[in-house]
């Protein structure tokens, strides 16, 4: 990709990250994409017990990346935790695969012990991806850099900037091009062959990434700095210290027309290190990290992640209620081929692994007629525009969703008391397609500025919180169904928004309530990227 300006050309051990993390993504969704008919039809438990399960374990996969960064940061370095969590990793599909195995030689496989195991070997899974996940993607983009960085990354030069967005655009089209090979071959195999193979397969997979990144091992690039104190008890320190001020009456807001209105409270541009004496290079802001600093930079990031969740919420659906809205649609091609409903979120993916290449050299130059901005927008912007455009994904099934219900409460089709609605499947995939648009703009960015803006020792951290958005918002989703399910069935309202007969399930109105809170979102969005203060040397970070 050409980034822009500036040369962006990648490293080869960056080269060779990406194609890891490849194989990665097509190990856990051989394993994710189909697991809810794993446990199912092995399993034998009920689909509402699944997917209330896989919910569970993706929100918890997606979480546990937090606790793998502290420890990385805090404790560890990041190709140290990529090695152990990996093999944690291939331990879990190991036992998952060995638990598939037995069950398909064993008359009964419902057992509580049985389904114990099960989950343990899941749960293994989540803790290996804890470590792994947040680690390699900030350990490949540290391969960029063959200087060190000031201590916060308000000095990154413009070309160092440039390969950072290629890289990360980059990342995101090698981890889309391992999902799409995941669902779709892996899927096949599981219902061909069976789950032994259908586990077996990424497991080996996962086992040769580890030799692969290994064998990188004498080109990597290495970034330390030395710890004044651990990001954790800097992040504690500084949450303290801003009690210990408030309840003091020490701290004053800027007014409201102030040039320097910021998200954190009146904070400085950088701490100044004075020293009596000589100079001490161990106090360099090159090799010497300030923990206020640190701190700062974690909180301040917070309320941009929490205008995130309601996008996180709206990417729960394809794999839900587009699903379910296919099953009743028209969904045969010619008289024997019928479409699974769940192929149509491989749509997603193509949108996505079709416009990446296309990003820079088509959509930025249109971006850049309009923003006047060489760069075409910054970060804050990509992130906002991608925001828009799920929002507009959510009205579109909205409409789709109306128009399949008038048809289905025909008179006629109600006496006939078909399920399927004379309506093709196909009408859903502008919404799925959409939603992939919207994913190259939001998603990329929200890898890059969670990254960049936090100090080099943090920002396996900053990768965390990006990934910890999906994960809170896969328990989000899940809360907002419940709360909708008790409101409408306690009403005068005959059936719930999400019953069991799609025929009286109002999915329209949870579409246009999720657009609603994606719009409100948006706005609060972009009123905290305006007094957003980032780094001001970096074109492609400030917010302003």
């Amino acid at each position: 990709m050409d980034g822009g300006t500036g040369s962006t050309r990648l490293s080869k051990s960056c080269v060779l990250i990406i194609v890891v993390a490849s194989i990665e993504r097509f190990s856990y969704k051989g394993v994710a994409s189909n697991l809810v008919t794993y446990l199912t039809d092995v399993v034998k438990m009920s689909t509402s017990s699944a997917a209330k399960s896989v919910n569970t374990w993706c929100g918890v996969t997606s979480m546990l990346p937090l606790a793998g960064a502290f420890l990385a940061d805090s404790y560890w370095d990041r190709y140290s935790t990529i090695l152990v969590s990996s093999l944690l990793y291939v331990v879990g599909l190991l036992a998952l695969t060995s638990r598939a195995l037995l069950w398909a030689n064993t008359s009964s496989a419902s057992s509580s012990s049985s389904s114990a195991s099960l989950f343990c070997s899941l749960y293994l899974i989540s803790l290996g991806q804890g470590g792994y996940n947040p680690c390699l993607q900030a350990f490949g983009a540290d391969q960029l850099e063959n200087v060190e960085d000031d201590e916060l990354p308000c000095n990154n030069v413009k070309e160092s900037t440039n390969k950072k967005t290629s890289f990360f655009q980059w990342w995101y089209f090698g981890i889309c091009s391992g999902s799409l090979l995941g669902v779709s071959f892996m899927s096949y195999i599981q219902d061909t062959y069976g789950w032994g193979w259908g586990f077996a397969i990424p497991t080996i997979a996962m086992g040769a990434s580890i030799v692969f990144f290994s064998c990188g091992s004498r080109s990597y690039v290495h970034k330390q700095s030395k710890i004044v104190e651990k990001p954790f008890d800097a992040i504690v320190h500084s949450i303290k210290e801003a009690v210990r001020k408030l309840l003091g009456g020490r701290i004053s807001l800027l007014p409201r027309d102030s040039d320097g209105f910021e998200l954190e409270l009146q904070e400085k541009k950088a701490l100044q290190v004075k020293i009596d004496g000589s100079k001490s290079s161990d106090m360099n802001p090159s090799s010497c990290e300030l923990p206020f600093d640190g701190a700062r930079a974690i909180l301040r990031l917070l309320p941009i992640w929490a205008m995130l969740l309601t996008f996180a919420v709206i990417f729960q659906q394809p794999s839900t209620f587009f699903t379910k809205q296919g099953m009743t649609m028209k969904r045969n091609i010619g008289e024997d081929f019928m479409i699974p409903p769940a192929t149509l979120q491989s749509a997603i993916t193509i949108s996505i692994i079709l416009l990446m290449p296309l990003y820079d050299k088509i959509i930025i130059p249109i971006i850049r007629i309009f923003t006047r901005d060489d760069k075409g927008c910054n970060v804050l912007q990509r992130i906002g525009i991608g925001m828009f455009l799920s929002i507009i994904a959510m009205i579109i099934a909205a409409v789709v969703e109306s128009k399949r219900l008038r048809i289905s409460r025909k008179p006629d089709l109600l006496l006939s008391r078909t399920s399927t609605v004379p309506l093709s499947i196909f009408w859903l995939l502008p919404q799925y397609i959409l939603l992939g648009i919207s994913d190259v703009f939001t998603v990329v960015g929200m890898q890059e500025f969670f990254y960049t803006q936090v100090p080099n020792r943090m920002r396996t951290i900053g990768i965390a919180l990006y990934l910890s958005v999906f994960g809170v918002g896969s328990f989000l989703s899940a809360l907002l169904i419940s709360v909708i399910e008790l409101i409408t069935s306690s009403s005068r309202q005959k059936h719930s928004w999400f019953s069991d007969d799609m025929r009286e399930a109002h999915l329209d109105n949870y579409y246009w309530l999720l657009a609603l809170l994606g719009t409100l979102s948006l706005f609060l969005f972009v009123n905290l990227s305006k007094h957003y203060n980032a780094c001001k040397d970096s074109p492609n970070e400030s917010g302003k």
